[in-house]
């Protein structure tokens, strides 16, 4: 069984922090990650930066940049991962845009991927369809791949999704990017019990998710919820970014529910 699927087939809701990879800067990546399982996240997504981040609202957008300027490759991000395999073996997914690893080499990618431990993809502008063989590689490779569901998303096609994903699914909060304010109540609970009676296999929700009362909410339908912007905002002004994002996780994580 994937290392994900096996994650989220075990008891309790999960904390998955999403650090984007040589922000605030490269010496920073391997600390935080580890930190952050510290804190008791269980699952960590690693941004792949890029220049042209569609689904990325501003805080993302501008951390991408600077970790580009920080001289952040698909080559590097793959070697701190392997740092990281050193002392933890925490799930980690890559989450990234297709045209770097198209540059890079999808299968080439995917196989060093595979070396140094890394557990998920999400390729935000690669539709599952047209992505279909890189994806099924993925899989058998032992690396989940997990694609996105939105409130307009129907529902034969977020079971179909599920399907296809065979691990986890990943529910968007809101129609829009990262960073943006989630739904209202009401609408995030009727659209996450949608997802739930739909979907045949585990799911997180994310985007707009920055206040233990959000995860709390959240993590009453979904298996576990995603936190990026409101993470990285406080990296960018702190004076030590790891403990910042240590005192920020817990906090995060004594919102989930003990059990269940």
């Amino acid at each position: 069984m994937r290392r994900i699927a096996q994650l989220f087939h075990s008891p309790g809701k999960k904390l998955v922090p999403f650090f984007t990879a040589g922000f605030p800067n490269l010496e920073h990546t391997v600390p935080l990650v580890l930190a952050a399982e510290q804190a008791g996240a269980q699952m960590i997504e690693l941004g792949m930066p890029f220049s042209d981040p569609l689904a990325d609202g501003p805080v993302i957008q501008k951390t991408s940049q600077i970790a580009l300027a920080n001289g952040v490759t698909l080559t590097w991000i793959l070697e701190t991962v392997a740092q990281v395999r050193e002392q933890s073996q925490v799930p980690i997914v890559l989450m990234g845009y297709f045209n770097p690893l198209l540059n890079f080499g999808p299968e080439s990618f995917l196989e060093r991927a595979q070396q140094v431990g890394v557990d998920g993809l999400i390729i935000p502008d690669l539709p599952p369809d047209e992505g279909e063989g890189l994806f099924e590689q993925a899989r058998e490779m032992g690396i989940s791949t997990i694609y996105l569901v939105a409130p307009n998303t129907p529902d034969d096609r977020i079971r179909e999704l599920g399907q296809k994903a065979e691990d986890l699914l990943y529910a968007v909060s809101i129609l829009g990017v990262t960073g943006s304010s989630p739904a209202t109540r009401g609408n995030l609970d009727r659209y996450l019990d949608r997802v739930r009676n739909t979907s045949p296999v585990p799911f997180v929700v994310g985007f707009g998710i920055s206040t233990p009362a959000q995860v709390r909410q959240a993590t009453a339908r979904a298996d576990g919820v995603v936190v990026g912007s409101a993470l990285l905002t406080r990296l960018e002004t702190a004076d030590n970014p790891v403990d910042e994002a240590a005192g920020y996780l817990k906090t995060l994580v004594s919102a989930l529910p003990e059990e269940g």
